[in-house]
């Protein structure tokens, strides 16, 4: 099981355990966990995509050494300004 996998059932434990417990500051607890956790698995995977565009642009810009930074935020610059045009275009 690799790790988005776990943090996906954590979540999930965490949802269930806050649904069940009749203590509402437990189920609030297990709530604010599960929230954390989704944060967590957010960036874990937002992570993965800006590598992989990084190394796309990399390849395409002939594999130059020493500019990997420069690609890691070329690739977050080009992710956010597509993930706002979906938010601006309600999709």
């Amino acid at each position: 099981m690799d790790e988005q996998q776990k943090i996906e059932r954590q979540i999930e434990f965490a949802t269930r355990a806050a649904a069940l417990v009749k203590d509402e500051t437990t189920g609030q607890r297990f709530r604010s966990f599960a929230e954390e956790l989704k944060r967590k698995l957010f960036r874990m995977m937002r992570r993965g995509e800006v590598r992989a565009r990084a190394y796309e642009l990399w390849e395409q810009a002939g594999r130059p050494t020493d500019r990997d930074l420069d690609f890691w935020l070329e690739a977050e610059r080009q992710i956010e300004a597509e993930r706002e045009e979906r938010k601006g275009s309600g999709a």
